[in-house]
């Protein structure tokens, strides 16, 4: 740690200077073979490594120059700075000069100094040593700032966003009365720009008594910059019309990126018209931008006609042809460009692997991505962070979920959007407790979550039901004045639906901006609840606002349709669809089939399933579902068989569905025959499987053999093989298996009303009237409150719930029976 303070208020001492006026009046006159300053000067200025530099300094030195020329210490000083040397060198330079310096260009140039290393690994030490600088020449130098000054410190604190500071010495230069001098202006504007006060910096501009090229530019790029685009636009046509300043590269430079993220290519065109016009089309420059520019608006053919006619071409050309080409999805062109890169032999750099890693994903050249890799590694480009972002999310998106942790644990920078790619990573395959893990780890590490972050890890909060952490992040969210950005709401009101939160939900839902999503996200977790009603409100709220429903409105609000048995709103929707055309989709289609079996109207689904184009496994499992759920056996069975002319492969739903099917029918042998089917398809059995297996045996008196195929579970049985076996004890009347039975059930499903009542019921048939007692006594000590039982009844165009033992509405009596 330096000594700032202590050394400037020592180097400043007046003391010390009459030494050295002293020391310099009883100097001889310096030899002729003394170099004069003039030929140290441009050895310092040309020095193009910390070597040639550390030279000059040695020949300075040798020459009598150090400690007592102010102009060889300062250009040394800014050669140091320029190769990124420790501030102490600087320092030790500047205290060894500082006595002999009768003017404040000494501190100016220090201060400079720490604005270049500002950006490199001294950047920590050096914001501090330039203020002090600063301070020293208001409180302790003999002499003040000058116009140099003021820029510089500005500079300084633009860069570290020492707003504070800066507002200080804005304060500290109009008192010395130079708020009118053009450099100091331009200076301020540009460190207001830095600190996102575009306001102020506004008021800098208009207040300027003079302005030259250079204020109008750094007005330009402060807004372009921060993104406020019509303002740049703005104020490049007043430019033009009132400045007297023609627009220069830097001008055209500026705004060409503003246009393009606006995507006009109208403005994109008289910018280009105005290059042409004024000659500067043959600058490389503003031939890049215009490529870039036109690569953003679509404009393919103009971008092609802009690099085909650039007389040069350097990196920033090809890269900018490769990524207009991959903006626009065009990734084979992209990929032909950087195959024509290779063969001019352009050298490649961070920018090129950092665009051509997605694009490689896209057209599934994995292979190619990995060899890009290698490459990147061998050049030592790996360890840059916009190269490893792309290597992390096009090994996340090829579910390479090792390699990608790996290549994030190794980066030794991380920015926002390497954290916001891994959590995105995990989030997306299946490691969702990580993703969650990675957001805790990112805020401890001092790194502020955002928008991106948040739409990231709240999926996975809801994949995994994890209300508490979606809680958390919701109240971030709010501190972060984020709760309110659209894809923020809905990803809270998709987490509260998913975790069973459907009023938090509802109240998100409620407070915010909405979009189809929004409803979607409710139409569906409603559908899926007892208020399935409120799903057939939102899908019609949506048509009412002019919102455009989608595949994922209409498979919702069918589900909620099906759940409730809302054949005459189902229907509706069916033609609702059929007139947009969205019947056609499978996945509608699918819905369909669904809806109506539910409603048991299976000769509709059945026409339905019938004009299904292309029928897939989901299709064939509804139908044969259905036809089991309404007792028509053999017609499932027969639809299980034909799936195989249909050259559909069976999965694991299509053997569900078949052996429920043989289970309510009692065909034994059929079930037992797609049982063994099923193993030899090397299928794995689950629960479901031997649910509806034991089931079948126990349904049919084969009783042991249920119990022998329980006992014979390499698995520990769950709730459902507990529950087909109680069920089959009850209609058999044999209570020492229903007990056994139910002992597991009540282990494994405490707050389950239905199995307390299942037993209860065994016994009061059994005759045990104590035991009944004293199952519905433990129901009760327990807390266990068995749901009554619900239906629904459709009157004048609504859809009434009714409870058991609630009083029925007289209200209702004209609508129900005319």
């Amino acid at each position: 740690m330096f000594h700032h303070a202590r050394l400037l208020r020592l180097a400043s001492s007046t003391h010390i200077r009459q030494q050295a006026v002293s020391l310099l009046s009883t100097i001889a006159p310096l030899p002729q073979q003394w170099r004069p300053t003039a030929d140290i000067l441009p050895l310092c200025a040309a020095a193009l490594s910390l070597s040639a530099t550390h030279l000059a300094h040695a020949l300075a030195v040798v020459h009598g120059h150090l400690p007592f020329s102010v102009s060889v210490s300062a250009a040394l000083i800014l050669s140091y700075a320029t190769h990124q040397s420790p501030p102490s060198t600087l320092l030790l330079l500047f205290t060894q000069t500082v006595p002999f310096s009768g003017s404040p260009f000494l501190h100016n140039t220090l201060i400079r100094a720490c604005t270049i290393l500002s950006t490199g690994p001294h950047k920590n030490y050096v914001v501090d040593l330039g203020i002090l600088l600063y301070n020293d020449l208001l409180r302790h130098a003999p002499f003040g700032p000058d116009d140099y000054t003021f820029p510089f410190a500005l500079k300084l604190c633009a860069d570290f966003s020492h707003v504070f500071k800066g507002l200080e010495v804005h304060g500290r230069l109009i008192k010395a009365g130079f708020d009118d001098d053009v450099f100091v202006n331009n200076t301020l504007i540009l460190f207001y720009g830095s600190c996102w006060d575009l306001g102020s910096a506004q008021k800098v501009f208009d207040g300027m008594p003079k302005r030259d090229m250079i204020s109008w530019n750094t007005s330009l790029r402060v807004f372009s910059d921060n993104e406020h685009r019509l303002e740049s636009i703005g104020l490049f046509k007043d430019m033009i019309s009132t400045s007297g300043f023609m627009p220069n590269v830097i001008s055209v430079v500026s705004v060409l990126p503003v246009c393009a993220s606006l995507q006009d290519e109208n403005l994109v065109c008289s910018i280009h018209s105005y290059v042409f016009k004024v000659g500067l089309n043959g600058e490389i420059k503003i031939s890049n931008a215009l490529v870039d520019a036109y690569g953003k608006c679509g404009q393919i053919e103009a971008l092609q006609r802009v690099f085909d006619e650039m007389v040069e071409r350097n990196e920033v050309s090809w890269n900018s042809i490769v990524g207009g080409f991959s903006y626009r999805g065009l990734n084979r062109e992209a990929l032909d460009c950087f195959r024509a890169m290779i063969s001019n032999r352009v050298k490649l750099n961070t920018i090129t692997v950092a665009t051509m890693l997605p694009t490689l994903l896209e057209l599934n050249l994995f292979g190619k991505g990995t060899e890009l890799h290698c490459f990147s590694v061998k050049m030592g480009m790996d360890s840059d962070v916009f190269v490893a972002n792309a290597l992390i999310d096009m090994y996340g998106k090829c579910r390479r979920f090792t390699e990608a942790s790996y290549m994030f644990h190794k980066m030794d920078t991380k920015n926002i959007v390497s954290w916001n790619t891994m959590i995105g990573n995990c989030a997306q395959n299946g490691h969702e407790l990580d993703a969650i893990e990675l957001l805790i780890e990112m805020q401890a590490r001092g790194e502020n979550p955002n928008s991106v972050t948040l739409t990231n890890v709240l999926p996975a909060c809801a994949r995994v039901g994890s209300l508490r952490h979606g809680m958390e992040i919701h109240a971030r969210s709010i501190r972060l004045w984020s709760a309110l950005d659209l894809f923020i709401s809905n990803a809270l009101t998709d987490m509260y639906a998913k975790c069973g939160r459907l009023d938090l939900a509802q109240t998100i839902f409620n407070i915010s901006p909405r979009d189809e999503v929004s409803y979607n996200i409710l139409i569906t977790g409603y559908s899926q609840t007892n208020e399935c009603s409120n799903s057939i409100t939102l899908f019609t709220e949506m048509e009412t606002l002019g919102l455009n429903h989608d595949i994922v409105s209409y498979v919702g609000i069918l589900s909620a349709c099906a759940n409730i048995s809302a054949i005459k709103e189902g229907k509706q929707i069916h033609a609702f669809a059929m007139r947009r055309l969205f019947h056609e989709h499978l996945f509608i289609a699918n819905s369909l089939l669904d809806m109506y079996t539910k409603c048991g109207r299976i000769d509709i689904a059945m026409k339905v399933f019938d004009r299904i184009p292309k029928r897939d496994t989901a299709s064939w499992n509804t139908m044969i579902l259905g036809f089991g759920m309404l007792g028509e056996f053999k017609t499932a069975i027969d639809l299980f068989e034909a799936m195989k002319e249909d050259d559909i492969n069976y999965d694991s739903i299509s053997y569900i569905a078949v052996l429920s099917a043989c289970s309510h029918g009692g065909l034994v042998g059929e079930g037992k025959m797609y049982f063994d089917a099923m193993l030899a398809r090397n299928i794995d059995p689950s629960e479901m499987h031997y649910a509806c297996m034991v089931d079948l045996l126990g349904r049919n008196g084969l009783m042991g053999e249920a119990m022998e195929l329980i006992n014979g579970l390499s698995t520990k049985p769950g709730a459902n093989i507990w529950g087909a076996l109680l069920g089959a004890s009850r209609i058999h009347g044999d209570m020492e298996i229903g007990c056994w039975a139910a002992e597991h059930l009540l282990e494994i499903k405490p707050d389950h009303p239905g199995y307390y009542v299942l037993l209860a019921n065994m016994y009061a048939e059994a005759g045990r009237f104590d035991e009944a007692d004293r199952i519905r006594k433990l129901m009760n000590m327990r807390r266990v409150k068995k749901n009554p039982g619900c239906s629904w009844v459709e009157t004048e165009d609504q859809v009434h719930g009714f409870v058991a033992g609630e009083r029925f509405d007289p209200c209702l009596w004209s609508g129900i029976f005319g």
